[in-house]
């Protein structure tokens, strides 16, 4: 993903009812959302909801499909994970990543290792 389509992405979701709206389309998952059933989820005029889909849809962060007189709008996860993949792809300067996750892993490794030498060392 390039930069450009990044800030247009972080842009989109910079506004906090386009960011419901996106929110609202993860929770529906592929099923996705019409716009009436967002409408009243999110309590929205339909014509101010009709805006911030557009800007999701001209972000790459919302796709829609037409099934029959209804349009179906669901959020591109792929799109999102991109986003995150761009953000993320010089953290740690290129090694492993050190998350709260590890962390506690990383603790729990010791604590054991410590126990298991205290253990030896007490047998002799």
């Amino acid at each position: 993903m390039e930069e450009t389509q990044v800030v247009r992405a972080l842009t989109a979701l910079a506004h906090p009812l386009r960011l419901r709206v996106f929110r609202a389309l993860v929770g529906a998952g592929g099923c996705g959302l019409v716009p009436s059933a967002l409408s009243e989820r999110l309590c929205v005029p339909p014509p101010t909801l009709s805006f911030h889909l557009k800007e999701l849809v001209n972000s790459q962060l919302v796709n829609h499909e037409r099934n029959g007189r209804f349009l179906i709008y669901r959020a591109s996860l792929d799109s999102i994970n991109a986003v995150l993949a761009y953000m993320t792809a010089h953290c740690c300067k290129g090694l492993p990543c050190v998350t709260d996750t590890n962390l506690t892993a990383i603790a729990a490794a010791e604590t054991i290792k410590l126990r298991s030498k205290a253990a030896f060392l007490a047998s002799r």
